[in-house]
């Protein structure tokens, strides 16, 4: 009970000094401007938008000369021998002679600007190569494990193909 009553007496001494205070500076209530609300920031964040943009193609462009530009996830760039069952694509620009890639998931897609292709070697995946030529569109499908002529090596003239397009399905 006692509590009760001291700390009733302290919360009026407490808005008495407030009030004695306001009516001392001549202000009883504060300006207007104080009470508008402003927003924090002009606009509020904005949303993450999955592109599929390829991480990081500009770097992979100046180091080994291949465009990745978007995909799904499931076809993904890969060191070569540094897994089991990689998809492996053949051009004569590839350092190694081929550039290798992971796939996983039921299918996949890339699309991708890999010049002077001439062959693949598919892994457990059955892959769909779309490329172009002096604006001609080919296509290519390779059966899941097994190696197949493509672009240049396939073409009666022997032209420079370029790899746009990389599809697998399971």
């Amino acid at each position: 009970m006692r509590k009760r009553v001291l700390k009733a007496a302290l919360t009026a001494g407490a808005l008495s000094a407030v009030v004695v205070a306001a009516l001392a500076t001549g202000r009883t209530a504060p300006a207007q401007e104080e009470l508008t609300l402003r927003p924090v920031a002009e606009e509020g964040p904005g949303h993450a938008v999955e592109d599929f943009a390829y991480p990081q193609a500009d770097k992979i462009l100046a180091e080994q000369g291949i465009l990745l530009k978007r995909g799904d996830g499931h076809i993904v760039l890969a060191e070569c021998g540094s897994a089991p069952d990689l998809l492996e694509v053949y051009a004569r620009n590839a350092s190694a002679g081929k550039f290798c890639f992971r796939t996983t998931g039921a299918s996949g897609y890339l699309s991708l600007e890999l010049p002077a292709v001439y062959g693949v070697q598919t892994n457990g995946y059955a892959t769909e190569l779309s490329t172009t030529v002096d604006g001609e569109d080919h296509q290519y499908d390779v059966a899941a494990n097994s190696w197949a002529a493509v672009g240049e090596s396939a073409d009666p003239e022997g032209r420079e193909h370029v790899l746009v397009e990389i599809v697998t399905s399971g």
